[in-house]
């Protein structure tokens, strides 16, 4: 089966069930779910670590994640997939505002909040009337699917370096999911939407990355309209 059609596949289903979780939380089928997992976390979690999950908000902003994303395309040579990427990275965040207008989920109350302000770009803001879906969890998946994409379709990466990146990733994510949760941000069904759609966008995107990568590897090979056979052209004395 085609890479692409598993990845077109699996980003619409995610889609839908995005639809789905977004009309379960627009119903306060999690209320409990997310004041009980804020609570846990914060209970279990010294407050130590305010200052490191405080840092992780501003490089999951807006601005900073745009400059990862442009990075990792460059660095790959894959510009016209990133300029696709770009595209499904804009419409993430046009869904996040219109989750954010018209999903009524009020974001945790000021006395559950721990973040301590670092560094905060003015170009983008989205008003906090509701909290669902979390724009921070989105980017982060976003981000990360596409970077493993690339990485795992690299035949010039060790595999065991692929291996160390991989772990490195998934890390990050889950520390970047728990720190919104932690520092009273958002809620756990904030953090789950996100990440759907955040999934779903990046698979959608990672379509044009395969197709890409196959075009590449297509270039240095000599095209034959009869593959299966071999000419040879002998000199006759």
């Amino acid at each position: 089966m085609p890479k692409c059609f598993i990845y077109l596949v699996s980003g619409t289903a995610l889609l839908f069930l995005f639809i789905f979780f977004s009309f379960l939380v627009h119903k306060n089928a999690f209320t409990g779910l997310d004041f009980n997992t804020t609570v846990h976390l914060q209970d279990h979690i010294s407050r130590r670590f305010d200052l490191t999950f405080s840092l992780l908000s501003s490089v999951g902003q807006f601005e900073f994640m745009a400059v990862i994303l442009g990075c990792i395309f460059l660095f790959a040579r894959r510009i016209k997939a990133g300029i696709v990427a770009f595209i499904f990275f804009i419409g993430f965040h046009l869904i996040e505002v219109f989750g954010k207008y018209f999903v009524h989920h009020p974001p945790p109350p000021q006395f559950l909040i721990r973040t301590q302000e670092i560094l905060q770009f003015p170009l983008y803001y989205v008003q906090n009337l509701n909290s669902y879906p979390s724009g921070h969890s989105g980017r982060t998946l976003f981000v990360s699917v596409l970077a493993l994409t690339l990485i795992w379709q690299s035949r010039r990466v060790n595999p065991i370096i692929k291996l160390l990146v991989t772990c490195f990733i998934l890390g990050f994510d889950v520390t970047m999911l728990v720190s919104r949760i932690y520092l009273g941000e958002h809620w756990l069904s904030d953090v789950i939407g996100g990440s759907i759609l955040g999934s779903s966008l990046a698979l959608f995107s990672g379509i044009f990355v395969l197709d890409t990568t196959r075009h590449d590897k297509e270039k240095g090979q000599s095209k034959s309209l009869f593959p299966k056979y071999k000419i040879e052209i002998k000199k006759v004395e």
